[in-house]
């Protein structure tokens, strides 16, 4: 069987229609190859996002299995406009999405309204197309603010968006990766609790160079514990963990 990794343990294929993200997070691979190829030169050309007016103004297909989309940016106050135009043409073409945000809450919020919903919002428009993967990498805001300074906070606008977008029937999950906390248990029970999730909850250790007060995170030893905390959970909840290659192949798994 043939082994995935990265974007392909989730879709088929990937959709992008701005260049940079205003996001800004620390750690995003994303930057990091812009940054080591010279499309930009320093971090804060990476925050002001432009349109990739090629994609947005291009025609979509039907593909082959799902499409993540975005990958390489996020739908923010500055490029929900052109997502939606993008996401009407995937979504009328009969594409299946798995839409990964940081869920800025307004955002999402304008893209139900534009795309997803009737205007009597029953049945929700597209709703056998859609799956929301919501990413949060801790549950202290604190710690989300350091990392991922201009992303949304986790209390009001991620896990509000989670329970919103679970309430109106579609399919949500989570993507704890890179996890921030030294051990993210607190924060997958938390969400098994109050996210009402409907998917599963997806944990990876961070690529690329770490910063020192992370790399224990990312130990072996520290792995393992996590993984025999998740072991302990209620059925319920351990069987929709999946762990991501950078922790499946670090431990065996």
């Amino acid at each position: 069987m043939t082994k995935t990794s990265g974007t392909k343990e989730w879709a088929e294929s990937n959709v992008n229609c701005y260049y940079g993200c205003s996001n800004n997070c620390t750690y995003c691979y994303a930057k990091r190859m812009a940054l080591r190829f010279e499309r930009i030169h320093t971090d804060e050309e990476w925050e002001v996002m432009k349109p990739n007016q090629k994609n947005i103004d291009k025609k979509y297909k039907k593909r082959k299995g799902k499409i993540m989309f975005p990958t390489s940016h996020d739908i923010t106050p500055e490029s929900v406009d052109g997502c939606i135009i993008v996401l009407k043409k995937l979504l009328k073409s009969g594409n299946n999405i798995i839409i990964v945000t940081k869920a800025n809450y307004e955002c999402i919020d304008k893209v139900y309204a534009e795309v997803l919903s009737k205007k009597d919002c029953t049945p929700n428009r597209y709703i056998n197309q859609v799956e929301f993967r919501i990413t949060v990498g801790s549950i202290s805001n604190d710690i989300l603010k350091k990392y991922e300074p201009n992303a949304p906070p986790f209390f009001y606008s991620r896990l509000t968006t989670m329970s919103l977008l679970s309430s109106l029937s579609f399919k949500t999950s989570v993507s704890i990766e890179p996890f921030l906390d030294k051990n993210p248990i607190e924060l997958i029970k938390f969400i098994f609790k109050y996210g009402h999730i409907t998917g599963n909850i997806w944990l990876g250790s961070m690529s690329g160079k770490v910063p020192n007060e992370l790399k224990p995170n990312y130990t072996t030893e520290n792995l393992l514990k996590i993984v025999e905390e998740i072991n302990e959970l209620p059925e319920k909840d351990r069987t929709r963990i999946r762990y991501k290659d950078s922790i499946r192949n670090k431990l065996n798994l």
